[in-house]
């Protein structure tokens, strides 16, 4: 702040003020991963944007939002998640103990077995699009 980078201050004003808006519902910001989906949405946001500054020519208002989207996608990496090999791994090893089971194996009961509480995935800082797309890989 001190350094006058006002890009980087308004996008840290921008999340302080949705995590304490959050706050305020039945849906709290409280683990990483939800972090990284509102992260994720500003970052959306901030690229629709740009795109219909784009369409109405306003050029000073693009390299705003490109420096904007600079700065989350900063922060979005900062956050550690699980590698694609140790998601493959968990979803082996669940897919490995459904079939030991004689459990008919679906991607949704798969999903629903590492996500559940307890399960293998339950509270891990992981996408579940990863998860999902993993998934699908090793069943087909």
């Amino acid at each position: 702040m001190r350094a006058k980078d006002t890009n980087r201050l308004n996008v840290v004003r921008g999340i302080l003020n949705e995590v304490t808006n959050s706050s305020k519902t039945s849906a709290p910001i409280k683990t990483d991963m939800q972090l990284l989906s509102l992260l994720r949405k500003k970052a959306s946001a901030s690229e629709t944007a740009k795109k219909e500054f784009e369409a109405a020519g306003r050029s000073d208002l693009i390299e705003k939002e490109d420096a904007q989207l600079k700065v989350l996608d900063e922060y979005a990496g900062g956050v550690q998640t699980w590698t694609d090999d140790q998601v493959r791994d968990a979803v082996a090893a669940a897919i490995q103990d459904m079939k030991s089971s004689g459990s008919k194996i679906v991607v949704g009961d798969v999903l629903k077995r590492l996500f559940a509480p307890g399960g293998d995935l339950d509270g891990k800082p992981v996408e579940k699009a990863k998860v999902s797309v993993a998934v699908k890989q090793l069943l087909s």
